[in-house]
């Protein structure tokens, strides 16, 4: 593996935007559940901003297509909420469409997802003036379930943001700990639905434009 800074991350979509200087330009993180993947769009976000100047880039997370829960309820799919037919992904695919054809200066509501209320938030964040929209999901490189494959297609690239089973095992049972869950039901959710998920998401892997791998706050490209 190769450490890569953050600011060569930056650089390299940055040559790439100078290339479409007509259009916002799309770059997805994908990985599995517990990965890094909002932590990194953020430091990203920050960096472009650092590097640019101005509103350069905003989060579009793809955590803002979830499903409501009553919707879940009612269909009996709430105990497997964050799997690939728990989404939105019509709608998803559809606002992506909308971040890379929609002029810059007219904006574009972006849904957002509330970890305290486990409910998406409308509108909550809008892209304006943006070059760069970082859309991060587990299913972004997804080609064999319904709608997801249009996903790709939207995307000027797509990075790959892997991490060791073990880990991501840790981050997940806490995550859900800390979001109210007793013991035995963050254990569970974790080996019958968001481990299955990241096998799911590991397939993908050699789909990604990029592999990176986090380590200690800093980012290594794999391969």
């Amino acid at each position: 593996m190769t450490e890569i800074p953050l600011y060569r991350l930056v650089r390299r979509v940055l040559d790439r935007v100078a290339e479409h200087p007509e259009r916002r330009y799309l770059l997805g993180i994908a990985g599995p559940p517990g990965a890094g993947k909002s932590t990194l769009s953020v430091l990203l976000r920050d960096t472009f901003v650092t590097e640019v100047g101005g509103p350069a880039a905003e989060i579009a997370p793809m955590d803002g297509y979830h499903l409501s829960n009553a919707r879940l309820r009612a269909a009996g799919h709430l105990a497997r909420k964050g799997e690939p037919d728990t989404f939105d992904v019509a709608g998803f695919v559809e606002n992506l469409r909308r971040l890379r054809d929609t002029p810059r200066g007219t904006p574009v509501p972006w849904p957002t997802f509330d970890r305290a209320s486990d409910e998406p938030t409308p509108a909550g964040v809008v892209f304006v003036n943006q070059w760069v929209a970082i859309t991060e999901g587990n299913y972004l490189l997804l080609d064999d379930a319904d709608g997801w494959s249009a996903v790709r297609k939207q995307l000027d690239e797509c990075w790959y943001l892997d991490a060791d089973r073990d880990v991501l095992e840790q981050r997940l049972l806490e995550r859900h700990l800390r979001g109210g869950k007793s013991a035995e039901a963050a254990r569970s959710k974790v080996s019958d639905s968001d481990l299955r998920n990241a096998d799911l998401v590991h397939a993908t892997r050699d789909r990604a434009d990029l592999v990176l791998r986090e380590k200690d706050g800093r980012y290594f490209v794999v391969g």
